[in-house]
């Protein structure tokens, strides 16, 4: 393998568990931390496990698993974030049993929040599922008093572990008796059930092996340089994606993590910046939609001087990792320049590209080795460099229709061959074969994962820009196509004060069977909801000559839609699809909607509350059905990380 080692008598490992035993061994790491758990509260008050801890919190619950479980077993984690919920996917690895971690839905499941959880027990059967023993009293109480038959029964089958049956006294005398050699997961071995985000569709259940998910790490360790001395701050959601390859990303480099939740960020940005001041962290990970956020609220009382009680320093930042596309140039510049006074350095701006169905981590544009000074390409930056480097890595941009390579400098689907891709969908076997054995025109034999991401090769150094989704993209009446978060972004510029940023959706709607208008659905402020219906009408008509001024795009349909009414994932992205789904189906909170014809003038104006909640499910009314492949009608959770924009 083509992958640095830090000590020559320390080889890389074939799975991620097997770097845990040897670092807990070692003098000088056996003490150190592995992660630390930060709330929102005093930053001298946190709570950490070091190497050796973890090492042997594995050991423990994987025994406490196999007493009842047999390998290749699936288990749901429904753990809260934090070090409990790292403890169990270590502890599930090496037992050598399947993990499914999802983020636990309120065991009220009220509001529609089980339905992805019920999409995870059907799709995934798990034998077993853990939680905090809080948690599960209350799974108890609902599924016995619950007239939610299909929930409780399913909830019913499955036998439920709290996180502190793995604790105390006898669990220590069984990990002395225990035979400590490793048993658990092999290369081939799928160790781990990720869903996808549902940004396009619903959550699809990706396979991931042992193996795949250990080359993946190495290589984003290998393009960041990260090493022992690395210092990671993250608040992103640990379930899947790049929240959980930094759990493993850690442990692989040696590195220490500090951890806080995603609720505690939103809820006050700026703790991000303090921790990276108190723990001098040399690495963080941001989803690109979040630097508004913490421009708006987390410098707030950032001073140069240091005048309030934790004051912010990133002097010691060396990769600002930025995730989820597009990555725009301004917002970027606009962040370097407000915060290059507290010492962050242009140069650890580090955009990234991944995705779930090859582990998480694809590339990055950032070099150490080099200046970075990056172009654009339609107001974006790069997420990814081609590197001929890598040479078990390759990334291509190919004609969708045909399967032919197409030149640089022309956008087509990203599709990528790499030792990190997943095996495919569970249960999913026609779905599998077209994304994950994806073959170019006249070429059999090697195979691609098809990204359903759009991308465009320039320069000289193959930079790779990422400028949208597939199946967002909205074909215009001239034969052009555009992508919506061009215009999402323009909506909101049009007037900021008094829209939400990130809560804008725009997509394509049929009107008849040879004709299509572009909607877009904008969130208001609470501010605006009680505005006159002419300044609503104003704010309509601005939305629609701003897109028209800069992008030549004539909307034909407006509207303006209550505080989360678009939906997300629940790491921030928006569900164009859903949007669509819920606005077309009248599952939406409006306060106003606009119909132009295609010279700009007014056709209809329509101002409304259609109240969707707890009267109509009182009434049994259904409020949103979407039909999956398999059969199930369950529609994803509509619980997200908002902003607060």
């Amino acid at each position: 393998m083509n992958y640095e080692n830090y000590d020559p008598f320390f080889p890389d490992q074939p799975v991620v568990d097997l770097y845990l035993p040897i670092w807990a061994k070692l003098s000088s790491f056996k003490s150190k931390p592995a992660f630390i758990w930060a709330e929102d509260g005093p930053l001298d008050q946190f709570s950490s496990i070091t190497y050796e801890e973890l090492n042997s919190s594995a050991q423990c619950i994987s025994c406490e698993l196999l007493l009842s479980l047999r390998k290749n077993d699936v288990v749901v984690v429904l753990c809260s974030p934090g070090l409990e919920f790292v403890e169990v996917i270590f502890g599930c690895q090496r037992a050598g049993v399947l993990a499914v971690p999802i983020s636990p839905p309120h065991p009220s499941f009220s509001s529609g929040n089980w339905h992805h959880l019920l999409r995870v027990v059907s799709q995934t059967r798990p034998k077993v599922a853990i939680a905090q023993r809080e948690y599960i009293k209350h799974v108890e109480k609902y599924v016995a008093t619950s007239s939610n038959k299909k929930l409780s029964d399913a909830l019913k089958k499955i036998r439920w572990i709290s996180t502190e049956d793995f604790k105390g006294k006898k669990m220590k005398m069984q990990v002395e008796n225990v035979n400590v050699g490793y048993n658990g997961c092999n290369v081939d071995d799928v160790y781990l059930i990720q869903y996808t985000s549902g940004t396009t569709a619903i959550p699809k259940p990706v396979l991931v092996t042992a193996g795949s998910a250990a080359h993946n790490v190495r290589v984003a360790r290998r393009a960041y340089d990260l090493q022992p001395n690395t210092v990671v701050v993250s608040w992103l959601p640990q379930y899947h994606d790049c929240g959980l390859m930094f759990l493993l990303l850690t442990i692989v480099s040696g590195a220490t993590c500090v951890l806080t939740s995603p609720s505690t960020f939103v809820n006050r940005p700026r703790i991000w910046l303090e921790l990276i001041s108190e723990f001098k962290a040399t690495c963080t990970p941001v989803p690109s939609f979040a630097l508004p956020l913490v421009l708006k609220r987390g410098h707030t009382e950032a001073t140069v001087t240091g005048t309030v009680s934790n004051p912010i320093s990133m002097l010691s930042l060396m990769n600002l990792i930025i995730v989820n596309e597009p990555i725009y140039n301004d917002s970027i510049e606009e962040f370097v320049e407000v915060f290059r006074p507290f010492g962050l350095n242009p140069l650890a701006i580090s955009p990234s590209y991944g995705l779930a169905e090859n582990g998480t981590f694809v590339s990055t544009s950032w070099r150490s080795s080099k200046f970075n000074k990056f172009s654009t390409y339609k107001k974006l930056l790069p997420s990814a460099r081609l590197d001929e480097d890598q040479v078990d890595i390759e990334i291509l941009v190919v004609n969708e229709d045909t399967n032919e390579i197409v030149e640089d400098g022309i956008e087509g689907e990203i599709w990528i061959s790499s030792p990190s891709n997943a095996i495919g969908y569970l249960a999913h076997p026609s779905l599998t074969q077209q994304v994950f054995n994806a073959t170019l025109k006249n070429k059999a034999g090697k195979c691609y994962v098809r990204t359903g991401d759009r991308g465009v090769i320039k320069g000289e150094e193959r930079f790779l820009y990422v400028t949208g989704r597939c199946s967002d993209a909205i074909k215009l009446s001239n034969g052009q196509e555009i992508h919506p978060h061009y215009l999402e972004t323009l909506a909101y510029n049009s007037c900021p004060n008094f829209l939400r940023g990130g809560c804008v959706a725009a997509f394509e709607m049929s009107e008849s069977e040879y004709t299509s208008i572009v909607a877009v659905v904008v969130e208001v402020q609470s501010k605006c909801e009680i505005e006159s219906d002419m300044f609503l009408k104003q704010i309509c008509e601005g939305i629609r000559k701003t897109m028209l001024k800069e992008e030549g795009v004539g909307i034909g349909l407006v509207v303006l839609v209550k505080f989360g009414n678009v939906p997300k994932t629940t790491s921030g992205k928006i569900q164009r699809w859903l949007a669509k789904y819920k606005f077309e189906k009248s599952q939406m909170n409006i306060i106003m909607q606009m119909k132009f014809d295609n010279n700009g003038y007014i056709q209809s104006t329509m101002q409304k509350m259609i109240q969707i909640g707890k009267k109509e499910a009182k009434k049994g009314k259904k409020v949103l059905v979407v039909e999956e492949e398999e059969g199930l009608f369950f529609a994803p959770t509509n619980k997200t990380l908002k902003s607060s924009l």
